[in-house]
């Protein structure tokens, strides 16, 4: 065969995707111009305050004077020394265990009833019970205070039941302070946690549903053998996404209990706001605060990369018994 022919042919066949290739790079630099706003403002500020808290933590400094010295990890070291700093850390973990696993089992079963298509006016139910997550939380806390005080609402309820023989101030006392704040923290968050287990049981096949039902599969059946199974790749990022939120609580514990009574509900987040910006304890410690943020944060990358790993080994397992 002639060269020229060869060539022609050559040409002929490279032509579609040669012309691909300025077609893909002219949409892939519209989606980083899109993104790059995104991207400028993360780095303005999550990025940028992130990586200046590593400098801030070495510091001794009170962010307000120009009176700075370096440190070292003397700010780490006194952190480890401090008890207040580990009661803080203790229940930030007990508020985590308790509010997380109420949150996914609560959404889970909400999501199962609401996705029913036979169900009358399921999109109002879902309006009713996302509205707390759209609400701002400091107004949520505020407005908490007064429903759970001595002669709040919740107490009238309990005592013209009978459950009650006196008023409890439910904020107010160290055994019930941590919780009803993890009750109020479930109540609000719900909401958002139903939309996600949402959007994993649209994603089942309505095939697999009937063919089980064919089966004279039973609606426990379905869901613990079906529904769940594929469900669990979407449970695992609800749950770091639940992990992570808990675990940085700040808004509704500031204006419910600000940490009380006596520490009980104070977590990492109060912990840092105290020494950062707060006068009760003189000066603030900026740099101080630093640290203990950097500590906090080191924990949850440790947590979110064994729960990734976890999460890996589950799937490739599931794969292994797919295929066998």
């Amino acid at each position: 065969m002639p060269v020229a022919v060869i060539r022609s042919l050559a040409d002929t066949h490279a032509g579609p995707a040669a012309k691909r290739k300025p077609q893909r790079r002219h949409v892939q630099l519209w989606c980083w111009l899109f993104i790059a706003p995104n991207l400028v403002m993360y780095m303005l500020f999550i990025g940028w305050p992130i990586a200046i808290s590593w400098y801030y933590s070495m510091l001794d400094w009170s962010g307000l004077s120009s009176n700075i010295s370096f440190v070292g990890l003397n700010n780490f070291k006194e952190i480890i020394a401090d008890s207040y700093f580990w009661n803080a850390y203790g229940n930030s973990f007990v508020f985590m265990l308790g509010a997380v696993p109420l949150q996914l089992v609560l959404a889970l079963l909400i999501a199962v009833i609401l996705n029913n298509p036979k169900l009358r006016f399921a999109g109002g139910y879902r309006t009713l019970i996302f509205l707390p997550v759209v609400t701002t939380a400091s107004i949520v806390g505020i407005i908490m205070v007064y429903i759970w005080g001595s002669d709040g609402a919740v107490n009238f309820l309990l005592t013209q039941l009978g459950l009650l023989d006196a008023p409890v101030n439910w904020l107010s006392d160290a055994k019930w302070a941590m919780f009803t704040v993890i009750l109020i923290y479930v109540w609000k968050n719900l909401g958002i946690n139903m939309v996600y287990w949402l959007a994993g049981l649209q994603s089942v096949p309505r095939e697999l549903y009937e063919a089980a039902r064919v089966d004279g599969a039973g609606h426990t059946r379905t869901f613990f053998h079906i529904t769940l199974p594929l469900i669990a790749p979407i449970g695992a990022i609800i749950l770091l996404l639940n992990i992570a939120g808990s675990l940085k609580v700040f808004d509704l514990i500031k204006t419910m209990t600000d940490g009380g009574p006596f520490f009980a509900t104070d977590v990492v987040s109060t912990y840092i706001y105290r020494y950062a910006f707060s006068s009760e304890l003189g000066l603030p410690r900026l740099g101080y605060a630093s640290a203990a943020g950097m500590f906090f944060a080191f924990t949850i990358v440790v947590i979110a990369i064994l729960q990734t790993v976890v999460s890996r080994q589950f799937r490739s397992k599931q794969g292994k018994e797919r295929a066998s």
